[in-house]
């Protein structure tokens, strides 16, 4: 419960009906939520707009409303406070409401195409082990000192994410981890945070379904990056050509990692095997249990950032040398005769291409690598062919199947990634529209020895046709194909 003077506290409104004194047991900006007490901010989303509930959320007991535009009639009961941009005022109003819990441990943001979710769980899992309490906000799920919190987008919506950091607070957390979607930053989801530092993994093809171009897709990330304040630091991949740019208009203190150009923080591969890297991270040879050169550098960006929060180099070296990456990210299963298969969330262009190289760079000599792939629906249509291309350049036999088809006929999906094979790859695909189906087409296919990938649904528990999500693990699949 607080008062909604004390909510509204930074917050820039053009206008104010009411005394702004009443007390406030809730906020939202679903109607759906609203209970007597409840302070509603009206947000204009891609689908609804919430001024059109207005009138809904006052009978069900709002008695604040935040707004862009006032209805054509107001109830007298409520309160009404008109801003330029509700999105971005929820933000400020859900970190007031839960007494700016971002303030009161370190949060760390990590941005990019590729690597996200990884390089937020290893950080998660580096200062647990560092004997810190610590929280993560990330793609595959919420945690708490090890409680677990079940993930619904990659950043949640600002009401539960200042609730979970509150939490985080609650529970004596002293840093949080979180994962930062150009979703996000674009529909203020983060507006009102405060952060101590952001990290750049990269960028490539992806979400231009909803970004539109490549340029709204890359300044949705460096507004991330323009946003923080002169104590925060900010680090960048120096050798994506696109890592500087997140460093133009920062306050941040700025610092870069690669393995091939100049940086501050640098690592050299010196083996890569199935079952694990050595490296040369900051002139010490260390051997890892995560695999493949993208790991390298996602390896490198939480020591750096490790080094930037002031932690101790061999502890931490020791520490990141114990650690597994987060399911459903290049994560293997050894079946019989030796065939080797990986589950990989991989869902873009250079994802997809990532993990192959990193195959053929470990296989050793005449392995096939059968590769099974599909695109989401209801997303950037572009990329379709572009993955499907990718796939057969670097493997041996594809399969092109559904991956989560959505609200489209998985059929068509297909068939739109089949404009990208050409005719010289095409004796080495075939399309099998069912995902079961063609992850056990891949198994009869293989022979000792070879590799197959499972590409673009990594740790998802579930497949989702038309609306419902049917329970479907990759993995499990694979396991049981390997078992039959």
């Amino acid at each position: 419960m607080r008062n909604l003077s004390e909510i509204i506290e930074g917050v820039a409104f053009t206008e104010l009906q009411g005394a702004a004194d009443v007390e406030i047991s809730l906020i939202t900006a679903d109607s759906r939520k609203v209970v007597p007490g409840t302070l509603f901010v009206a947000v204009r989303g891609t689908q609804v707009d919430g001024h059109d509930y207005i009138e809904q959320a006052i009978k069900q007991g709002a008695v604040a409303v935040v707004c862009e535009e006032l209805p054509g009639h107001t109830a007298a009961e409520a309160d009404f406070l008109m801003v330029a941009d509700s999105a971005r005022a929820l933000g400020q109003l859900a970190s007031n409401f839960y007494d700016k819990p971002s303030g009161k441990l370190k949060l760390v943001g990590v941005t990019g195409t590729n690597g996200k979710t990884t390089v937020a769980t290893l950080l998660y899992k580096l200062f647990i082990d560092l004997g810190y309490k610590v929280g993560l906000l990330s793609t595959v799920e919420n945690k708490i000192n090890g409680k677990v919190i079940p993930s619904t987008h990659t950043t949640p919506d600002p009401v539960a994410l200042n609730a979970l950091l509150d939490e985080m607070v609650v529970r004596g957390c002293d840093y949080c981890f979180m994962e930062v979607s150009s979703h996000a930053v674009a529909q203020q989801r983060i507006a009102g945070l405060q952060f101590s530092g952001a990290i750049f993994t990269n960028i490539t093809h992806d979400h231009l379904d909803y970004h539109g171009t490549f340029d709204n897709y890359l300044k949705a990330k460096k507004a991330f990056f323009d946003g923080l304040p002169k104590n925060a630091f900010a680090l960048t991949n120096n050798d994506d050509r696109n890592g500087l740019v997140m460093l133009q208009n920062t306050k941040a203190y700025k610092k870069t990692y690669g393995l091939k150009s100049m940086a501050d923080y640098k690592v050299k591969m010196i083996e890569n095997q199935f079952d694990g890297l050595q490296l040369n991270i900051d002139g010490e040879e260390v051997w890892f249990k995560l695999v493949g050169s993208f790991n390298a550098y996602n390896l490198l960006a939480v020591y750096a950032t490790a080094m930037l929060l002031d932690q101790d180099k061999a502890k931490t070296l020791t520490s990141l040398s114990k650690l597994t990456g987060a399911e459903g990210r290049f994560d293997y299963v050894v079946g019989p005769d030796k065939i080797i298969g990986i589950v990989d969330y991989a869902h873009t262009p250079d994802a997809v291409q990532n993990v192959l190289s990193t195959i053929k760079d470990i296989r050793k000599g005449n392995e096939q690598v059968i590769t099974v792939i599909g695109c989401g629906g209801d997303r950037d249509k572009t990329k379709r062919p572009v993955m499907a291309k990718v796939a057969c350049d670097w493997s041996d036999k594809v399969i092109l199947t559904s991956d989560n088809p959505r609200s489209e006929d998985p059929a068509q999906i297909i068939k739109d990634m089949e404009a990208g094979v050409d005719a010289s790859n095409a004796r080495k695909t075939i399309s099998i529209v069912d995902r079961r189906e063609a992850i056990k087409t891949a198994v009869h296919l293989a022979k000792p020895g070879d590799i197959i990938l499972l590409a673009g649904k990594g740790h998802e528990k579930y497949q989702d046709i038309k609306g419902v999500k049917n329970h479907f693990d990759d993995k499990e699949e694979l396991t049981k194909a390997f078992g039959a």
